[in-house]
């Protein structure tokens, strides 16, 4: 199942780049998500950002009940072609977290792995972000620990864009922060392979 809501501005430049490949990303589940889930009992999962559906899929197939979203409808295409070669079901949203308008309070695991969300003054992204989570829910963000002097790739400006950091800058005393970390990753292939750090941030709420 596929819901539609309104495309994001930026979302026409991630179908040009999605479209300029038959594969962008590894089509293996990030490291961190397997890494800090593979312990909880599986739930209600929002996958925020989720490219060609790999996390989706992963969680999908430990039981989670996973809702998916993404800006690019050419990755929602790749990520529902990937669900049904996995025999899963997963709810899928052509949509930015922003606009998306999910209920608040919904989901026990929030995961935006290397997400593009813009910050700004009123820190909206941040917000909506944390206030998926449900009570007792956990919030797994990652990205790549990129030099802030230096676009990312695709001319991605990290100044523009919620750094877990951003995140950790919002949670009030109604969350636990588990997991805040600089580590090691390694890649194979697929877009951002090159990059050699992460920057993860688990935090449960009360």
């Amino acid at each position: 199942m596929v819901e539609h809501t309104d495309r994001t501005p930026n979302a026409a430049e991630w179908d040009e780049r999605y479209g300029e490949t038959d594969r962008v990303w590894s089509g293996e589940p990030n490291g961190a998500l397997v890494t800090e889930t593979g312990d909880l009992d599986p739930g209600r999962a929002l996958d925020v950002g989720c490219g060609e559906g790999a996390d989706a899929v992963w969680l999908a197939r430990r039981g989670w009940q996973v809702t998916a979203l993404d800006v690019s409808g050419v990755a929602i295409s790749r990520a529902q072609s990937h669900a049904r070669d996995a025999g899963v079901d997963v709810t899928w949203v052509h949509a930015g977290l922003v606009e998306a308008g999910l209920p608040a309070g919904t989901f026990d695991l929030v995961s935006a792995q290397y997400a593009a969300l813009r910050t700004s003054e009123q820190a909206v992204a941040e917000h909506t972000l944390i206030d998926l989570v449900a009570p007792g829910g956990t919030l797994l963000v990652v990205h790549h620990d990129v030099d802030p002097e230096h676009l990312h790739d695709g001319g991605f400006d990290p100044a523009q864009y919620a750094l877990p950091s951003d995140i950790a800058a919002v949670l009030d005393a109604g969350w636990q922060i588990e997991v805040d970390e600089r580590r090691e990753r390694s890649v194979s292939g697929g877009g951002g392979a090159r990059h050699r750090h992460d920057l993860v941030l688990r935090a449960r709420r009360r």
